[in-house]
């Protein structure tokens, strides 16, 4: 007769399943939407566990937000071309048939938390912000980084999730070219743009 061994309990399997129900509930319903109760049953724990393993549903939704922006998306690791580059993910990654990107709608769906929203700046700091600001030079990086940010958001905003017919019927090469105009102004600084 054999007899079954006990089955082992995987710590760290455990906290990536919790994880990957966290980023799916806190994705699709926003951090005020989704509750730590459906992400521990969909992840087949408690959510007893849930708390035991991240503490709070902040904390479980900050090691969401810190592992759905720490990956480039759009933002790569090349200065070369920088403009073109952005604007050539940007257009790919918000054609109509491209699938929509998680990290974008968990911002979009969380930013009226005033904490969600602390945690996700702290982290577009981190992340892609820091990334942003290291590949351009020239005078205030930081806050043409931002623009730079703040521009792909509202394009993928109109082209994306408000579907706008301007944008979503446009040519991709056409819209990708004149993206580029647009993150160029802010990616260079030439001589007009510095301080007197």
């Amino acid at each position: 007769m054999v007899t079954q061994q006990p089955r082992r309990r995987d710590a760290a399997a455990t906290r990536e399943a919790i994880l990957d129900s966290a980023v799916e509930a806190f994705t699709r319903a926003g951090y005020d939407g989704a509750g730590v109760r459906e992400v521990a049953a969909a992840a087949g724990v408690t959510a007893m566990l849930v708390n035991r393993y991240f503490g709070s549903k902040e904390q479980l939704f900050a090691e969401v937000v810190d592992r759905s922006f720490a990956p480039p998306t759009i933002v790569g690791s090349t200065p070369a071309a920088l403009a073109a580059q952005l604007a050539e993910a940007l257009v790919a990654r918000t054609d109509p048939t491209a699938a929509q990107l998680s990290p974008f709608l968990l911002m979009l769906r969380s930013a009226g938390n005033p904490r969600a929203a602390e945690i996700m700046r702290d982290a577009i700091s981190r992340h892609v912000g820091a990334r942003l600001t290291n590949l351009l030079d020239g005078t205030d990086a930081e806050q043409r980084a931002e623009l730079i940010l703040a521009l792909i958001s509202g394009v993928w905003l109109m082209r994306d999730i408000i579907a706008t017919p301007a944008l979503t019927s446009a040519d991709p090469a056409r819209l990708t070219a004149r993206l580029t105009e647009a993150l160029q102004a802010l990616s260079n600084t030439g001589p007009h743009h510095a301080s007197s």
